[in-house]
Order: structure tokens, then C-alpha cells, then sequence
């Protein structure tokens, strides 16, 4: 009888405390679970505040403006080039003739600050020696074909120096454009080129063509909330380009006098400019 009475008693008090252990595990479980809820909603509330608030909110428009104006600046290069033995004669040489190139275009009324030296390049000059080309027979046929053999090793003779030097001109006066070719040629320059047009100030040219550039963005800003219904808030953000002028065209007539005279048409320059506008959406 006592016997079974101890039995039931541990039976009892085992009972008891499994399901005790199994309360605990399952609130803390309940507990980690909460807490990891919280944390994962504090990370998305985090991601979501970070995105820009305003790009689901804003409106970009383009628009595009042109401004004509006339060129008032010429570009012109010129050189002249020397070869002798010693390189102080040739450097000497040179200078004689670029000197009086310079002092020709002077006297047309071009202004020092306009003359710029672009080039001056001493070079040494060597002539190469090439063996007689020789004639050999073509798939065993009578023609032949030559070959051109490589420079002799050591087959060089040296010839003196060579010297370059090139100038940059700006002719603000174009009337006297054909004076300045014709002086400077005739004082020995012996090349003559790079003609171009451009314009001293193009900042008025630019703030012409972005001022029709931003009217026209704000036209079909104005087009488009009228179509659509959205209300356009404040200004937020502005984007500027430029386009690449166009080279004005010149020619060569022959003048009265027989002679080859240059008619330069300087032609008109266009200057364009972008711009995209971008405003909050209320």
C-alpha cells in the first residue's frame, strides 16, 4: 500500500515540472519572435526613409534654344621654314624671315597682343641611301616585278637643320583680312592657312540662346500640366549643354587684276544651348 502511494506521488511531481519547462520555452520563443518582428520593422522603416522622398514627386522638361550673330575675330596661321648646315644659320635665317612676316602683319593695323607663336621646331635633316631597285622574274615569266630594297645600314648623310616656325594671328578687322594674306606672303611666309571665324565675347551669344532655351522648356512644362492636370511646384534643379559652332564658309575669286585674291565670307555663326528644368510635382 505505501509502496503505490510513493509511486503516484513521483509521478505527480514529474508531471509537474515538463510542463513548466515547456511554458518557459514557448514565451521566450514568443519573445524572440516579437523582437525580430521589431527588427525587421525597423529595417524596413530605415530602407524607406532613405530613398530621395522627391523622385516620385518631381518633373524634368528640356528645351533648347539657338542664337545668329556674326563672327568678329579671324584666325590665321603662318610660317616659314629654313634648312642649313649649322643650326645657328638656320635659327638665324628664320628669325630674319619670321621678323619681317610679323612686322607685314603690323602694319595692317594687327595688334602684338593678337600675334602668338604657335610652333618652333629645330630638326635635324638626313638623306638615306638606297640600294639600285632590282627587277626579279614573276612565277618564272619573262615580266618581272622590282624590289625596293631597305636603307643601307649606316647609309645616312646628314643634311643640315631644318626649322619650323608658325605664328597665330587674330584679325578683329575684316576688311583687313585679304591685306594680312597678301603681306605676309609676300614677305616670306610660306605657309598660310587654318583660316577661321569666331567670336571674342560668346558669353552674349550663350546667355541669348539659354534664355530661349529655358522659355521654351517652361512652354512645354506649362503644355503638359494643362494636359495632364499636375500641379508644378518650385524650381529644384537646372542642367546646362552647348552645341559646337559651325565653321563659316570662305572662298577664292579671282581678282580684276588677274591675280588670285582670297574673298573671304566669314558667314554667320550659331550658338545653341540646352537646358532641362526640373520641379516638384505637388
Amino acid at each position: 500500500m505505501e509502496t503505490n502511494i510513493n509511486a503516484n506521488v513521483g509521478t505527480s511531481l514529474e508531471t509537474n515540472h515538463t510542463l513548466d519547462f515547456s511554458d518557459r520555452l514557448y514565451k521566450v520563443a514568443i519573445a524572440f519572435i516579437a523582437v525580430l518582428g521589431v527588427a525587421l520593422a525597423g529595417w524596413v522603416f530605415y530602407q524607406f526613409s532613405a530613398l530621395p522622398q522627391n523622385t516620385p514627386h518631381e518633373i524634368s522638361v528640356s528645351g533648347e534654344g539657338t542664337a545668329y550673330l556674326k563672327p568678329d575675330v579671324a584666325l590665321v596661321s603662318f610660317g616659314v621654314s629654313t634648312q642649313a648646315m649649322k643650326s645657328q644659320d638656320a635659327v638665324n635665317q628664320n628669325n630674319t624671315k619670321m621678323n619681317a612676316v610679323i612686322d607685314a602683319i603690323k602694319s595692317t593695323g594687327v595688334q602684338d597682343q593678337d600675334i602668338q607663336t604657335t610652333l618652333y621646331n629645330l630638326t635635324p635633316v638626313y638623306d638615306y641611301n638606297y640600294p639600285v631597285p632590282m627587277g626579279v622574274p614573276v612565277n618564272g615569266r619573262s615580266e618581272s616585278s622590282m624590289i625596293y630594297p631597305s636603307p643601307v645600314p649606316g647609309g645616312r648623310t646628314f643634311n643640315g637643320y631644318s626649322l619650323e616656325q608658325q605664328v597665330s594671328v587674330k584679325i578683329r578687322n575684316f576688311d583687313a583680312i585679304n591685306s594680312v594674306l597678301d603681306k605676309a606672303a609676300a614677305a616670306g611666309a610660306t605657309n598660310i592657312g587654318q583660316l577661321s571665324f569666331t567670336i571674342d565675347n560668346p558669353e552674349v551669344a550663350r546667355s541669348e540662346a539659354r534664355a530661349k532655351a529655358i522659355e521654351n522648356a517652361k512652354e512645354k512644362l506649362n503644355n503638359i500640366a494643362s494636359q495632364s492636370g499636375l500641379s508644378i511646384g518650385k524650381l529644384v534643379n537646372v542642367n546646362e549643354g552647348y552645341n559646337n559652332w559651325p565653321q563659316p564658309i570662305y572662298a577664292l575669286e579671282k581678282a580684276e587684276s588677274g591675280s588670285v585674291a582670297p574673298q573671304i565670307q566669314t558667314g554667320q555663326m550659331e550658338v545653341s544651348v540646352s537646358v532641362t528644368l526640373t520641379y516638384q510635382v505637388k
